[in-house]
């Protein structure tokens, strides 16, 4: 098996070469490594040519400020980080919750615990205290950084025990400061090698039952793996990558982490109050930015500005999240004589089927499986079919990018270790190897580019003491592709009115985050049900998608616009 460096060479040599590239590709051999120091550090920081160069730039619409940060300034800056960590009595093993935006803090956290072999818990600053309340418990936390927007949410979560850290002001005695970190020397020496297996990240991810599932990822399975995602975004060493993610969910692992850096890419971010597409477009070409990802939201929305006008740089474009509209490709490729190529994967592994630079992209479809992977669509009785279940061959053939499993509260993993690892989601094969997404195989959906869980909507809807039964679906939207609408049956004596909307709106948002706000509200007598009595949720999701059938009664509907007093944002999330 080759090392890391000999498979990344691989894979930039044939980065055009499909067919060599699927034929001679082996991931490294799972010995110790790690990611941090045996590759950031010991190669792109130490190497001449790569060090003193980029590795992240930061530019803020807003104030006009722009960070760029060497890859040799961020492996001292991160030794400091460690080392200061590591005073504070996070040790190999522990568990730190990160809950930064993209602020140089969150590469430098990651990096440092890394090195430490410290196991970080990316989340999203849109999390509800309720939620941050989940991840402390189930995600055993012992160490929690994160911004001084963050602080207020802790106050009554039970932190006992817990080390905390915020990168501003430290204007709560409970929470140390980021800055004391810079008083720290900056050379690191580990406590020992770390093994291929050993845990690095524990990503909650939305899934069918009532709270988010734990995926564990290792030391091998996210660095390495993400070889496969470096070689689908076509990356070379000296790239300007802009990555459009948020921190706190996998994409941006992916794409504002691992694969960057795997290829010795400059990551580049752009921070803006309120998306805004024809800021964005400026900071793009004066920055000579030569490679983006972004999900389908984000390109629906620059097509509405003259991408002609912009004199770009860019040498690939891709998008990821959901299938992208065949017309909005086209529009980019008339202004820009670029094609984008989309990418498919999931939170639990690394990019596993995609358009690779210099190969066919046919419309609607995700690609071809990408290096180290090999992929089959499955009935639900295993056996092979045209249309099926997206599965992972494991065995002998299992890829570097595949999750451990899902974690228990035990701290076991289990559902990786099969035969196959089913992905959840529904394909279509073609007679040329393409695979054509299809949908859910269960019931979760995309909004914009994050996962949204029906059961978790309906669970908080049902708590309104008007409501008797809800079912929530994915509304078709022009901008986001879908909105979570909630189908509800109210209890008897209740009105299905404008003032029980509102206040069903109202319960919904103090208790769910920003992207999982019920954006659409319809009142039904009855929810359609299977004889077991489950709701049929397949039935309502073709109403709104084929608009074929009615619900049981009157229709009688609501949008959060409907409401002015709810000062609905509206941003992309």
């Amino acid at each position: 098996m080759p090392t890391f460096q000999e498979a990344r060479e691989f894979l930039l040599k044939h980065r055009v070469d499909y067919a060599a590239a699927i034929a001679g590709f082996r991931w490294p051999e799972p010995v110790p490594f790690n990611w941090a120091l045996d590759w950031f550090d010991a190669g792109l920081a130490q190497d001449p040519k790569s060090g003193a160069r980029p590795a992240l730039w930061i530019v803020d619409t807003a104030s006009g400020s722009e960070t760029k940060l060497s890859f040799t300034a961020l492996s001292r800056r991160s030794n400091q980080v460690a080392n200061y960590l590591r005073g504070l009595g996070l040790r190999r093993g522990d568990h730190l919750l990160l809950v930064l935006g993209n602020v140089v803090p969150l590469w430098e956290t990651m990096l440092a615990a890394m090195k430490l072999g410290a196991v970080v818990i990316p989340a999203t600053t849109l999390l509800t205290q309720d939620e941050l309340a989940d991840r402390l418990e189930r995600g055993r936390a012992r160490f929690v950084v994160a911004g001084e927007d963050q602080v207020a949410k802790f106050k009554g979560l039970p932190t006992e025990g817990i080390t905390k850290i915020v990168t501003g002001t430290a204007s709560d005695a409970d929470w140390r400061s980021y800055a004391e970190s810079a008083g720290e020397p900056d050379t690191f020496t580990p406590d020992g090698p770390t093994a291929a297996d050993d845990p690095m990240l524990l990503y909650f991810t939305s899934g069918t039952t009532s709270k988010p599932k734990l995926v564990r990822h290792s030391h091998r399975s996210y660095p390495v793996g993400a070889l496969s995602t470096m070689y689908w975004l076509g990356l070379q060493p000296g790239d300007v990558h802009m990555n459009i993610s948020s921190p706190g969910w996998a994409k941006h692992a992916w794409s504002s982490f691992f694969a960057p850096w795997n290829a010795g890419a400059t990551i580049f971010v752009v921070n803006q109050p309120r998306f805004e597409a024809k800021s964005l477009l400026a900071v793009l070409e004066r920055c000579a930015v030569t490679t983006i990802c972004a999900p389908p939201t984000v390109w629906r929305l620059l097509i509405q500005e003259n991408l002609a006008a912009c004199k770009i740089a860019l040498r690939e474009v891709c998008s990821a999240g959901e299938p992208l509209n065949p017309e909005v490709i086209e529009q980019v490729k008339q202004a820009w004589n670029l094609t984008i190529r989309d990418g498919y994967g999931q939170t639990e592994t690394t990019a596993q089927i995609a358009n690779p630079p210099g190969q066919v992209v046919k419309d609607g479809s995700m690609g071809r499986p990408l290096p180290g992977y090999t992929i089959e669509v499955l009935d639900p009785d295993g056996n092979t079919a045209r249309e099926g279940e997206v599965s992972i061959t494991l065995g002998n053939k299992r890829p570097a990018g595949l999750m451990q499993g899902y974690q228990d509260a035990g701290g076991d993993v289990a559902g990786a270790d099969a035969a196959v690892y089913r992905t959840g989601d529904v394909a279509y094969l073609d007679d040329d190897g393409y695979f054509h997404f299809v949908g859910r195989a269960d019931d979760v959906f995309k909004s914009s580019d994050y996962r949204i869980s029906p059961f978790e909507l309906e669970s908080v809807l049902i708590e309104h003491a008007a409501v008797a039964e809800a079912a929530v679906v994915p509304a078709p939207d022009a901008i986001r592709l879908s909105v979570p609408k909630a189908y509800v049956a109210l209890v008897p004596g209740s009105t299905p009115d404008a003032a029980t909307a509102l206040s069903i709106f109202k319960h919904t948002r103090a208790r769910l985050a920003p992207f999982k706000r019920i954006r659409q509200i319809e009142f039904v007598t009855d929810l359609p049900k299977t004889i077991s009595g489950k709701i049929r949720r397949v039935q309502l999701r073709r109403i709104e998608h084929e608009r074929d059938a009615q619900p049981t009664g009157a229709r009688i509907r609501f949008a959060e616009t409907d409401f002015p007093d709810l000062q609905s944002d509206r941003t992309t999330s």
